[in-house]
């Protein structure tokens, strides 16, 4: 079954994600639902968890998390406290933020630590080579805690707007393969190198 027949969820990290975000352009192209924040700039994770469960509650049918950065720690924070976990059929996790590194910024203190109990449904993580918000590393131990599977796309920083994506033909190939453990959806091909002259946001 495709993405396009369960219902789909964008969770945005922190900030939320700008219009050039692959994240904006799914949201456009599939209309899919964005889960909307009361406060992108201070989040508290528990104020973005009950938004969560909120959300999810509205619609009876199985659920597609789709999230980037902060957003997969509010995957992970979220699973291990709903009673409503039962509704999500899968989670696209990519490159999870690492609230735990010292130069985290104080708004996302709260994100700290990080939950790391194996979720209760299939999941993938899709991470950068070059994140300057989580070392290779790190991002393959959540991957392992999770209990998701683990995909390196190449150096292409936060995987955000700011790396270029477009389209990110990439991430849907990365998503229909989640949602189609038989594997008949076509291999993924690596990121090419993508020269960024500014920072990545979070």
């Amino acid at each position: 079954m495709s993405p396009a027949a369960r219902r789909c969820l964008i969770l945005p990290g922190w900030q939320d994600s700008g219009p050039s975000h692959w994240q904006s352009r799914w949201q456009a192209r599939h209309g899919w639902e964005r889960v909307e924040q009361a406060d992108w700039h201070w989040p508290r994770r528990g104020d973005w968890m009950a938004r969560l469960d909120e959300v999810v509650l509205q619609d009876p049918r199985p659920t597609v998390l789709v999230a980037h950065s902060l957003g997969c720690l509010l995957v992970s924070a979220w699973a291990a406290h709903s009673a409503h976990t039962g509704r999500i059929c899968a989670a696209l996790l990519v490159a999870p933020a690492d609230t735990e590194r010292a130069d985290t910024p104080p708004q996302l203190h709260q994100w700290r630590p990080i939950v790391r109990g194996r979720l209760p449904f299939p999941s993938r993580v899709i991470a950068s080579s070059d994140d300057p918000c989580c070392d290779v590393d790190r991002g393959r131990q959540l991957a392992l805690d999770w209990g998701a599977g683990w995909v390196l796309a190449g150096p292409a920083g936060h995987l955000n707007g700011d790396s270029g994506l477009a389209d990110w033909p990439f991430g849907e190939t990365e998503l229909h393969a989640l949602l189609d453990p038989a594997g008949t959806s076509p291999a993924p091909q690596p990121l090419p190198s993508i020269d960024r002259s500014t920072a990545s946001r979070p």
